[in-house]
This record gives C-alpha cells, sequence and structure tokens, in this order.
C-alpha cells in the first residue's frame, strides 16, 4: 500500500517521543466520534463486532499501543469507514473516511487535519487550523484550508470556526489515484489501516502483531424483567429513590385492521414497529410513579387478553436482529417529541393538527386520547417517561403464542441504558 500524498501545510511536528511499536492492542465498541481516553465507553466483544460487520452493521475498533490511542476506526454502512488518528498526546488531529474503489479497495475520499494552539483549544474543538482534502475516483484533488480569525479580531477561534475563516485557499491539482487507496479488510484485518499511523509520527514496525484486549460476550440483549409488577399499585424503590406506583385508566383503543403501531406520533415513518393483534377495543393503562418530584409515566400498556403472560419478546422490526445486541442492549421505540402513542396501523395523523390537539394537552395531561371517525380507529398518546430517548417494547404472549398484551417500559424503575 502506497502512502497518502502530503502535498498541505499540515505535517506532524515534533512534541515529544514518537509511538514505535510493533503490536497493536485492539478492542471493540459501538460508534462514537467525540473520542477521549484508553477504553471505550460501550465495549463490545470480538465476537458481537465480528457478527455487525457480516451483518453491515456499524460498530467502532480502537488501535492502541504502551496505554495510548492511536487510532479509532468505525465501520460505517455501505462498506465505509472513517478512521481517527492521535498524536503522542492522545489528541485526535486527523480524520479520514474511505469509501469503496472498485474491488477490494477503499478510497481516501476526504482527510481533515486539525492544529490547535493548546490544550484547552483541543478540549473545547477550537481549532487555529483546519486542512481538507478531497479525492475524486479519477484522482482530482482538492486541499482546502481554513484559518481561525487572528488574535484581537472580533471573533474568538471558537466563534470564528462557525461564521467563517479569516482566510480560504483552495488547492486543486491531479494525482494518481493510486497514491490514495488501501486494500478493503477484512473483519480482524487492522493492519491495513497501520501505515496510516505514520501520518501522526508513529513508527510501526515491518510486522505488527495485533492482540485482542479481551471482553466478555456478556449476558446478551436486554431481558424482560418483571414486566407485569409495573402496574401493581404500591410503594417502590427507583434508582431515584422511593416512589408510589399508581395504575391509571388511559381510555379504550380501537383496532380494526389487526395492525397495533407504537410510536411517537410526531414521527410516524413508514416502517414503524408494528404487531398483530386482534381487531376490537382494548383498555390502555398507565403506570404512574409519583416521587416527591412530581408525577411521571413509567410504563403504559394496552392489555388484548385476560389472561396473564407466559413470556415477553422484544417487539422487532423485521430488519432486527437480537444476535447484534451488546450486553442489555434493546431495540425500541424512538422519541423525539416527548410522547409515545398506541394506534391502529391504519390511523393517520395530521401534522398541522398535533400541536393543538395532543402536544398542548398533554402540557396539563398525562395522556390524551385523539377520536376516531367513521372511517378511522383512534389513537391514545401519553408522556414518554422523563422524555425523549428510545424505550424498549414488550410483546407479553400466552402459552398458545397469542399477543395479550404490549408494554411500553420508560425504565423509571430500573437504570436506562442510552
Amino acid at each position: 500500500m502506497r502512502a497518502i500524498v502530503r502535498r498541505g501545510w499540515l505535517v506532524p511536528r515534533g512534541r515529544g517521543a514518537a509511538v514505535i511499536f510493533d503490536s497493536l492492542d485492539v478492542s471493540y465498541g459501538e460508534m462514537w466520534g467525540s473520542y477521549r481516553g484508553m477504553t471505550h465507553p460501550d465495549p463490545m466483544s470480538r465476537a458481537l463486532a465480528a457478527r455487525k460487520h457480516a451483518a453491515g452493521k456499524d460498530y467502532a475498533v480502537l488501535l492502541s499501543a504502551r496505554e495510548r490511542p492511536l487510532a479509532l476506526i468505525e465501520y460505517w454502512p455501505r462498506r465505509m469507514w472513517r478512521v481517527y488518528l492521535f498524536d503522542d498526546r492522545s489528541w485526535c488531529m486527523q480524520m479520514i473516511d474511505f469509501k469503496p474503489h472498485g474491488t477490494g479497495t477503499l478510497l481516501a475520499q476526504q482527510n481533515v487535519r486539525w492544529q490547535f494552539s493548546d490544550e484547552h483549544g483541543f478540549a473545547s474543538g477550537a481549532w487555529i487550523a483546519q486542512e481538507t482534502t478531497t479525492v475524486s475516483a479519477d484522482g482530482q484533488v482538492e486541499v482546502r484550508s481554513e484559518f481561525a480569525a487572528a488574535r484581537g479580531e472580533s471573533a474568538g477561534p471558537s466563534q470564528a470556526r462557525t461564521t467563517g475563516p479569516s482566510s480560504d485557499p483552495v488547492r486543486r491539482f491531479p494525482a494518481p489515484v493510486e497514491d490514495f487507496l488501501c486494500p478493503a479488510p477484512e473483519f480482524g484485518d487492522w493492519q491495513v489501516f497501520a501505515p496510516f499511523l505514520a501520518q501522526q509520527g508513529h513508527e510501526p514496525a515491518t510486522t505488527v502483531v495485533l492482540r485482542d484486549v479481551s471482553v466478555a460476550e456478556g449476558s446478551g440483549p436486554l431481558r424482560a424483567t418483571d414486566i407485569e409488577e409495573l402496574f401493581v399499585p404500591g410503594a417502590c424503590d427507583t434508582p431515584e429513590g422511593p416512589a408510589v406506583v399508581e395504575p391509571a385508566d388511559a381510555g379504550l383503543l380501537r383496532i380494526t385492521s389487526g395492525q397495533l403501531v407504537v410510536s411517537d406520533p410526531g414521527w410516524i415513518t413508514e416502517t414503524p414497529r408494528t404487531v398483530t393483534v386482534p381487531p376490537g377495543e382494548f383498555p390502555v393503562t398507565l403506570s404512574l410513579l409519583r416521587t416527591p418530584r412530581g408525577t411521571s409515566v413509567a410504563a403504559a400498556g394496552v392489555r388484548f387478553l385476560d389472561v396473564p403472560p407466559s413470556e415477553w419478546d422484544m417487539l422487532l422490526q423485521p430488519d432486527e436482529d437480537l444476535e447484534l445486541l451488546g450486553e442489555g442492549q434493546f431495540y425500541g421505540v424512538g422519541v423525539d417529541t416527548g410522547t409515545v402513542a398506541f394506534l391502529d396501523a391504519t390511523r393517520t395523523v395530521l401534522e398541522d393538527q398535533l400541536d393543538e390537539d395532543l402536544f398542548e394537552p398533554l402540557d396539563k395531561r398525562l395522556s390524551v386520547e385523539l377520536p376516531g371517525t367513521e372511517t378511522e380507529p383512534n389513537l391514545i398518546a401519553f408522556r414518554a417517561g422523563q422524555g425523549d430517548g428510545t424505550y424498549p417494547v414488550w410483546v407479553g404472549r400466552t402459552a398458545d403464542g397469542q399477543v395479550g398484551c404490549v408494554v411500553v417500559d420508560f425504565q423509571l424503575r430500573s437504570s436506562p441504558r442510552t
């Protein structure tokens, strides 16, 4: 593999001892761009990362040596990669985006480098200079250099970076596209990215050995625990202290199509979280959690059968696979308006009526019913725990597999995982 062409002014300068390495510690975790520290905030096992890779799902790989991070590698859908490079101070100084180019190769399509005046500037993201190199598939190169406003001007570095640089020189030139290519790695073949570490002054040996940092597989995805207990009235303990549970009737939900949708009413997608249920009218119950600070909706459920569930399943969409979840993780209903609703799959929601008919009433109430019409079923919406986020939805099934109830758990009685 050839090194990426260096025609820019952002060249690493000596700051201390470069990291000379013949081995790299490899650990895996969820993707996160604002990396800090030596360990993943949300680690995963190598086996889970391998399953995600095979399924085309995102994950991250951390390469480190001598207890210093050298590169954070993110695998994105559509076989794209992003690599963050760190200098000898463990500062993230460079970001390279790779996209597939032909069979078995990656093109370094964009390379962004930063310079910072001091540690405070780095911590706040206030660079003094930024160089962005963009490469087309046929080798046309554009290098754009940006500089923060000089001292004494009206804008400080952080503000200058938002409002625009003080100068914006752009250079364009052709170059052999081969200079910007590297092999597309198979899972675990992270030596592919080792030569790029030299761009931050590090010195890889001719042969680099990879050593996996052991992370246990864990107990697997979040499991339904004491879901029915969420609706039992009386005193309970929560991570925030003692509370009192009070069930509350939220009305009857009418199902006509045999398909129940659980969704944020302000963001009903073309493929909402849906489960097959019997048609009819069914009671919706809220689990209210009362504390000295106020009352919140801890859970909401709709019951279809008066039979206790014999098992609970996570409500999944067709493209969701429990094997791709780490310990305690879950797929759930996404909330962006602080609200969740139960509704029939045929119910339409008019966006221009939501504020007046739903969101404004929920400022004063914990649940709201949008009545149906002669042709449409109703909708029952309720506040989502403590607001926006993602919450698990559980399907309670009878011994013969029928859906007996559906519950959204807002995780106020357990430690939520985000």
